[in-house]
């Protein structure tokens, strides 16, 4: 069952004040995304919000400060997935270039403790004797975690980005742009960037302090893992986050990278030179959040911590076995759940608002790649379940939604209405976690409907494809496909170009047994009667594309054939 889609054009902006280096074809993509000049398209480092205003900072500096100065352990508390490791990563680097000479990390693991700053994560710590635990893209929602780490006498800094509970953790400082009546303009910062702004008020503090005669360490160094983060995090690519994302790639560009990163970017066959946000996302990204997935995310961050890039290749190489295995139990996984899908449609029952997905042999690491793949099915939020253990009756729900409905609110008026229903819960607008019993789950599923249902214009479940028009005959070059290729970062809210167009089909075959590679030429004829190439992965359904169709695609250079071969990318076909 697969969601009805429409492709919509976007409206092309004002025009803008371009240099003749840029061209007409970008100036097109940047008006259509409300950017009137370069500096707004391709911010720059220069134009990177300070520090000044997002709240908690003094509270932090003076704890890491007091830390530092009195040589007292340090322990930076990350995350299972790729936002909270490269935060873990920025957070033990930077600490040390400012000086601080006692700094551990620790990370919980998925079915040992379960989320954040567990009071069993804090017990496991009690080992290092920590004075200090530093929590990165999370804690906000730690709450019994962090009153326990309280009661052993350890200060707690809570970094993070989440949306706050209606009540605060016992916290001795919190930095939080989603905190409410925190100043800071960017609400979009991930969980590293939060960890980076923390160490850049913390650089001007000591230095302001007279710690450093030649201004302090180069923070920009981390950029790479800063960029990396907030890319894996599918946070929106606002302004001060591109300008984070495109200084990080410039380093990864230049081979500048850490040793972790380098490593990676070699084992996903990437190239560095060319490298682009959409690599992160598919390359370096689900290596890294393999191992918090099915093992334990303390391979991922000591490949990231790693400057010896032998032992990082070694790490490197493990996690991307990991990641195949990951691949493989993802897709029994969504197969399990499309077949799920499949007996609804039989029944002629129509599809709910909002879907909840449960099977008992399914892997808690893995459902929010599978609340992902049938959310962009059927389009509608879903959310997957899986026992927090082997026959367990507590659940781990991961929540994937769509625009127009923010799904932790959702969760948090469910929570209102039902009482204890829920474990816990968290998360952002387009995603969550929860937590909640096995028996409570049909009475979740229909308050979960209904509160959809009050929420949600019904008009929003129709799926659209925004396409940034046709292409023009001359277009269809290796220097556009270069220049849009160069010309992001692209990522959530500021969407990679994408085009549409109408085409002849004159080839078709299947490769790699579920891709279909294309002969097309446009049905507006180019001129010198240019075929194109073209490829879908995954639209091999058993049928021969008809004769005629109507496509979304991206066009991007074509470097298995090299030279100036581009090819068009489909993310979307249908029959003209």
């Amino acid at each position: 069952m697969i969601a009805a889609r429409t492709i919509r054009r976007r409206d092309i902006g004002a025009n803008g004040n371009w240099p003749a280096t840029v061209p007409s074809l970008l100036q097109r993509i940047y008006a259509a995304r409300g950017a009137l000049n370069l500096e707004q398209a391709q911010p720059r480092l220069a134009q990177l919000l300070p520090p000044d205003t997002l709240g908690g900072l003094e509270a932090a500096t003076r704890l890491l400060t007091a830390a530092i100065a009195q040589d007292r352990h340090i322990v930076v508390v990350g995350d299972f997935d790729c936002d909270g490791a490269t935060a873990c990563a920025v957070g033990v680097r930077g600490l040390r270039m400012l000086g601080a000479r006692r700094v551990s990390h620790a990370v919980p693991n998925r079915v040992i403790h379960g989320y954040g700053l567990s009071p069993g994560l804090v017990d496991d710590l009690a080992a290092l004797q920590p004075h200090l635990l530093v929590t990165v893209d999370h804690g906000i929602a730690c709450h019994a975690g962090i009153t326990a780490a309280k009661a052993r006498g350890w200060q707690v800094l809570v970094t993070d980005h989440h949306l706050p509970g209606a009540t605060l953790p016992p916290a001795d400082a919190i930095v939080d742009p989603n905190l409410p009546g925190d100043a800071f303009p960017s609400k979009m910062l991930a969980g590293v960037g939060v960890m980076f702004y923390v160490l850049l008020a913390l650089r001007r503090h000591l230095r302001d302090g007279g710690a450093f005669t030649d201004g302090g360490p180069d923070l920009s160094t981390l950029l790479d893992l800063v960029a990396v983060g907030t890319v894996a995090d599918l946070v929106p690519l606002d302004a001060n986050n591109r300008a984070l994302v495109a200084a990080g790639l410039r380093r990864l560009r230049a081979g500048q990278g850490c040793a972790g990163l380098r490593a990676l970017i070699e084992v996903s066959g990437r190239d560095p030179r060319t490298l682009t946000a959409t690599d992160i996302g598919f390359g370096l990204a689900p290596r890294i959040n393999a191992a918090g997935r099915l093992e334990d995310m303390a391979v991922g961050i000591e490949c990231l911590l790693s400057d010896d890039f032998t032992h990082a290749r070694d790490i490197a190489a493990t996690l991307n076995e990991i990641n195949s295995e990951r691949r493989a139990v993802q897709q029994q996984m969504t197969d399990e759940a499309e077949l799920a899908l499949a007996r609804v449609a039989l029944d002629g029952s129509a599809l709910a608002p909002a879907l909840c997905l449960f099977d008992a042999e399914w892997h808690p690491g893995v459902v929010g790649l599978v609340a992902s793949k049938i959310k962009e099915r059927v389009h509608r939020p879903v959310i997957a379940f899986a026992p927090a253990e082997p026959g367990s009756e507590l659940l781990r729900g991961s929540a994937r939604s769509i625009p127009g409905l923010h799904i932790r609110d959702a969760l948090a008026a469910v929570d209102a209405a039902h009482p204890g229903l829920i474990g816990k819960f968290g998360g952002h607008a387009m995603a969550a976690g929860l937590s909640l019993s096995l028996p409570a789950l049909p009475q979740f599923e229909l308050a979960l409907r209904e509160q959809v249902e009050r929420m949600l214009d019904p008009a929003l479940l129709q799926a659209e494809i925004v396409s940034d028009g046709e292409l023009e005959g001359g277009e269809f070059t290796r220097m556009s496909a270069e220049a849009l290729r160069d010309g992001g970062p692209w990522g959530q809210g500021y969407p990679e170009p994408l085009f549409d167009g109408e085409f002849e089909v004159l080839n078709s075959r299947v490769v790699g047994e579920r891709h279909l590679r294309l002969e097309l030429a446009p049905l507006q004829p180019l001129d010198g009667g240019q075929r194109l190439n073209a490829i879908e992965f995954g639209g091999w359904n058993g049928e021969t594309p008809p004769t005629r169709i109507r496509i979304a695609y991206r066009l991007e250079p074509d470097d298995y054939r090299g030279g100036q071969a581009v090819q068009l990318v489909i993310v979307h076909r249908e029959p003209v």
